[in-house]
């Protein structure tokens, strides 16, 4: 394996996990990074890229397929626009050598590659919404409705653009359960596998 791709619940812990990784096995990590350059060869900005790079407009696909009618000067939505130039920025990380790679369907992207780890990490509803409000506090909405709300724009998204449901163990290699097993043993699970 040369390359890891983590795809997670909101909350789940999945980017903490996937730095951990990173640290312990001395390879990059791509999250925040990833949104970077796709906003800099887009010329949209950054919090642009990060909210519509990994999450559908909309919850339901009547309202995504209206968001979608908004055309940039290509001819393509915004949301497609985004999606094939960091659809190429990781095919491009992934030729550059060893990375984590966080989100953004980079597990469907290089799905043809027999040198991906496809991990997918989850918990239970509870266990994600006290961490939310433990690391990012009190919105007027509830977190579990937060959770929600994220989540089903996530798996719109990756629905819209790999023809696949979201979080279905068949397109991961592994799902672990952060809240069960821990965010620091599901690192050291996944550096394990790696290193195999």
């Amino acid at each position: 394996m040369r390359i890891i791709t983590i795809s997670r619940e909101f909350g789940s812990g999945g980017r903490t996990v996937g730095k951990q990784v990173a640290e312990s096995l001395g390879i990059r990590y791509y999250d925040k990074e990833l949104v970077k350059e796709v906003a800099a060869q887009t010329g949209f900005q950054e919090s642009f890229v990060e909210e519509h790079g990994e999450h559908a407009p909309a919850k339901n696909w009547l309202s995504y397929v209206l968001a979608l009618n908004g055309q940039s000067s290509s001819g393509m939505s915004a949301n497609d626009l985004i999606w094939a130039v960091q659809r190429q920025v990781i095919l491009e990380i992934a030729e550059e050598g060893p990375c984590v790679i966080v989100g953004r369907c980079a597990d469907y992207v290089l799905r043809e590659r027999d040198d991906c780890l496809n991990v997918f990490i989850h918990a239970d509803k509870d266990v994600r919404a006290e961490r939310i409000v433990r690391l990012y506090g009190m919105s007027d909405k509830a977190p579990v409705k937060r959770l929600e709300d994220k989540d089903k724009k996530r798996a719109l998204f990756y629905k819209h653009h790999t023809g696949r449901d979201w979080g279905m163990a068949q397109n991961y290699h592994i799902s672990l359960d952060s809240g069960v097993i821990g965010i620091e043993k599901c690192g050291e699970i996944i550096s394990d596998l790696y290193r195999c």
